[in-house]
């Protein structure tokens, strides 16, 4: 059971993560009252909060408009233990490019425990497009995502996780067991899945393994759109296949053709 000290520790660690995340799309500044109402938060610990970001060097305060925005140092935190297309910021130009060129959600997936995880959003443009939030969460067997991520692990272990999930998930969540582990099977010998979108009711998603080095967690890149959108899914997952692959540690670096053929279908 968590102490009170062990309990108060963590609302601040989740507070110091919270303001990372508003700075983690397109918020390149922020005043106190932007987080205050963001995140339901006090108005006096947060000034306090945010003035030791500033100590520490991880915001700059702008002294005219009293609004913060990141520093450097803020961007280079964790660095040294990403892959390099992450490091050099190839992957998150490519997001934000294939965002634009979609007009659709485009997210990267992380497996956090038993979890997927969100650990970037590019924002669509499109009216309806999927709304997606940093940090948001969601259990592995609920998404095609999910059960990509999952199927990193290997038939064994796969089978295992989902067969614990299943066994825990309340009485309306619980899946076919055999159907899930095959679900899994062919997305781990395909390297991508087109399927339910979760996180949000109503949404698909088409999402591709990222190439990582051996030892490197598993990541995916996924396109999400609502249910019976005229995106054409076949040129989507051929465009997405091409871009991820570009980031394999023997790929060459011209990124100019990505889109080509979302660009043909359209």
């Amino acid at each position: 059971m968590a102490t009170g000290l062990d309990s108060n520790r963590t609302k601040i660690a989740k507070r110091v993560i919270e303001v990372f995340d508003y700075f983690g799309t397109t918020n390149k500044s922020a005043t106190v009252m932007d987080i205050v109402r963001r995140y339901g938060r006090p108005q006096s610990s947060t000034s306090e909060l945010l003035a030791s970001l500033v100590e520490m060097g991880l915001l700059y305060k702008d002294p005219m408009t009293r609004s913060y925005l990141p520093t450097p140092r803020l961007a280079t935190l964790g660095g040294a233990a990403q892959p390099e297309f992450i490091r050099d910021g190839r992957l998150y130009t490519y997001m934000d490019r294939l965002a634009q060129s979609t007009r659709q959600t485009v997210a990267l997936f992380g497996m956090v425990g038993t979890h997927t995880q969100v650990f970037r959003v590019s924002n669509g443009a499109d009216d309806g497009a999927v709304a997606l939030e940093q940090g948001d969460s969601e259990v592995l067997y609920a998404s095609a995502t999910g059960l990509l991520l999952l199927s990193t692990l290997g038939q064994e272990q796969t089978k295992k996780t989902l067969w614990r999930l299943n066994s825990e998930a309340a009485p309306d969540q619980k899946f076919g067991h055999a159907e899930y582990c095959e679900r899994a099977a062919t997305y781990r010998q395909q390297g991508h899945a087109v399927g339910q979108a979760g996180f949000i009711a109503g949404a698909q998603v088409t999402t591709a393994l990222v190439p990582v080095s051996a030892g490197e967690r598993p990541l995916a890149l996924g396109v999400l759109y609502p249910e019976g959108s005229t995106i054409g899914a076949e040129a989507l997952l051929e465009t997405l296949r091409y871009g991820v692959s570009q980031f394999s540690p023997n790929a060459m670096r011209d990124l100019s053709n990505d889109f080509a053929p979302f660009a043909r279908a359209v």
